[in-house]
Formats: structure tokens, C-alpha cells, sequence
């Protein structure tokens, strides 16, 4: 993904605060420990002087003198490790902390970004937190079947509302489970209000926890960036047009909401098919019909959709409402 050199600082400056940040944190920890129990400053003083003579030995050839000082280190270590715990602190309390692991908040593994980075990076150029603010409320562990009604059925399915809403999150948590070992497409459609979107959202909040990059679009913000890529040129839309191909996920919300015209028709095809040919997931959410969509966006557009995508479908009661008269 490709950066300005000073949104590339402001990333790298991200990663400087939380090694900072999590250095203070060591450091709390360990004048907390050591002031309850200061034969751990005499401990670490001998490891260190231990250390220092077990190399020098190694290097003078003295290698029977150097392992007596390494089963000795492995004595003053495990004491150490006994004293910690017997304050009741586990054992891995003086460990350095990181917010990623993966990368111990360097930004890269080895000579490559790291998943962290690049997520930072989409996050800087499509400023993200306000999906995240709302992943934090929509996700899984908040998603209820209770606003999905049993006696609601489908004509065509013989399922309620309900057990169709069970199938669909099954849906989606495969298509989570598989996302790394094969390549698939959600269509999520039904009346406003169903859970679409909630549904979108949890698998983007998963997909995130795993490290996987993610962007989210309405229809409107979607067709924008596209707008103003062709016919504007504008050097600011460079990074968020290219990186819509780029991303490990594309949700694009409330498809149809926009006003369709030739353009919209013939970009949304463009960005499907891009995204197809280098197997890069998408979801699709909205209101219109399966008929209502080959109308819309020709029948180029559905066959691709309709063959690439698991479609899921849901009804039921406006859940919006259910929630405000509750």
C-alpha cells in the first residue's frame, strides 16, 4: 500500500507511542513488584554479572566454566520467577507488553508490514474510527435472535424469521472460518431494518481481531470515491481508489440507496469483477430485490453476483423499531 512520506511518519510516530506507552507500563510494574520485594534488585544484579562472565568464558574457549554459569543463571531465574509468584503475580508480569505481538509494535515482520500497519494505513486514509466505535456495539457477542419473530415464515423457504437469521450468522461464520482458505462473496438482502448491516459488521469486527484488512462504504461514499478518481483526478482519492482493490475485505452497505445512473452502473461492475480476478472477498448489503438488482445494474453485473456470491437473505420486523419501542 502506498504511502506520502508524512502519512508514513504518522504511522511510525503511532507505533514510537505505543512502545512508550507500554515501556511506562514495564516500568510500573516493575517498581511496584521490586518495592514489595527487594531481593529482586540483588537477583537481577547477579544475573547480569553471571551473564557477563558465562560470555566471557564462552569466548575465551573455557566452555566447562561457562555452563556452570549458565545452570547457575537458570537458578537465579527460576528464584526470580518464584519470588514474582509468590506475591501472587503471574509469571509473566515483567514481560515486555505489546499491542501487537506479531510485530512487537515495530510496524514490520522482518522486511514486511506487518497486518497492523497496513490496517493503520487504511485507517488513516479512510479514517475508520467510526466503524470501529460502531463494531464496539455490533458484533457477535451483542447480535440477538430475540428480535427475529418464530411465527414469521417464509413462503419459499418454510423457515421463520428466526431460523433464518440462525442460518444466516452460520453463513457468515463460515465464510469467516474459510476466509484465509478460499475465496467467497456475501449478498446480504432483505426490507430496511433486518439486520444487514449489524450482520456486515460482525464480520468485519472479526475479520479485524484477526488482522485482516477491512474497509466499509455506504453505496453513496462508494460511488464518491469513484466519482472523484475519474473525473476529478484528484490526488487525495489516488490511495483510497486503489486500496478498494486492494483490501482483504470490501463491504459496501445499502447498495441502490445511491442515484443510479450509467456511471454508477458501469464502476460497480468494474469494482466487482477487479475484485473477483484477484480474489479479494467482498459484502454487499441492501434493500433491493434480486429483480430489482439486474434491473438496476444490468444483467453483466447480477450473473456475477449471483454465480461469486453466497446470497442470504432476511426478513422480519423493522428491528430499528423494535429497538426504540423497547
Amino acid at each position: 500500500m502506498a504511502l506520502t512520506n508524512a502519512q508514513y511518519d504518522e504511522i511510525m510516530r503511532g507505533y514510537e507511542q505505543r512502545q512508550t506507552e507500554n515501556r511506562h507500563r514495564l516500568e510500573l510494574r516493575t517498581k511496584e513488584i521490586y518495592e514489595k520485594e527487594p531481593r529482586l534488585t540483588l537477583l537481577d544484579d547477579e544475573i547480569s554479572s553471571t551473564s557477563v562472565s558465562s560470555a566471557r568464558l564462552l569466548l575465551s574457549g573455557d566452555e566447562a566454566e561457562s555452563q556452570k554459569l549458565r545452570e547457575r543463571l537458570t537458578l537465579l531465574q527460576k528464584e526470580k520467577s518464584g519470588l514474582i509468584a509468590s506475591l501472587g503475580y503471574p509469571k509473566d508480569y515483567l514481560a515486555p507488553t505489546y499491542t501487537c505481538a506479531d510485530c512487537k509494535d515495530t510496524g514490520y515482520i522482518g522486511n514486511e508490514r506487518c497486518h497492523c500497519f497496513k490496517q493503520a494505513a487504511i485507517d488513516l486514509v479512510y479514517t475508520q474510527s467510526n466503524l470501529k466505535s460502531v463494531l464496539e456495539k455490533e458484533n457477535f457477542s451483542t447480535f440477538s435472535f430475540s428480535y427475529y419473530s418464530d411465527e414469521q415464515t417464509n413462503p419459499a423457504t418454510g423457515l421463520s424469521a428466526r431460523e433464518t437469521a440462525q442460518n444466516a450468522v452460520a453463513e457468515c461464520r463460515n465464510f469467516i472460518a474459510g476466509f484465509t482458505k478460499e475465496f467467497s462473496n456475501l449478498f446480504l438482502y432483505g426490507d430496511t431494518g433486518v439486520g444487514k448491516t449489524f450482520l456486515s459488521n460482525c464480520v468485519a469486527k472479526e475479520l479485524l481481531d484477526r488482522g485482516h484488512s477491512v474497509i466499509y462504504f455506504t453505496a453513496f461514499e462508494l460511488f464518491h470515491v469513484f466519482e472523484k478518481n475519474v473525473f476529478e483526478r484528484a490526488q487525495d482519492m489516488a490511495l483510497p481508489y486503489q486500496n478498494i482493490f486492494d483490501c482483504d475485505l470490501l463491504i459496501i452497505d445499502d447498495l441502490g440507496t445511491e442515484l443510479s445512473n450509467s456511471f454508477t452502473v458501469s464502476q460497480l461492475f468494474l469494482c466487482l469483477n477487479e475484485r473477483i480476478l484477484r480474489k479479494k472477498s467482498t459484502i454487499i448489503s441492501t434493500n433491493l430485490g434480486l429483480n430489482q438488482l439486474a434491473e438496476i445494474y444490468s444483467e453483466r453485473t447480477f450473473s456475477r453476483i449471483s454465480s461469486n456470491y453466497t446470497m442470504i437473505k432476511l426478513f422480519g420486523d423493522d428491528i430499528r423499531i423494535k429497538k426504540k419501542l423497547q
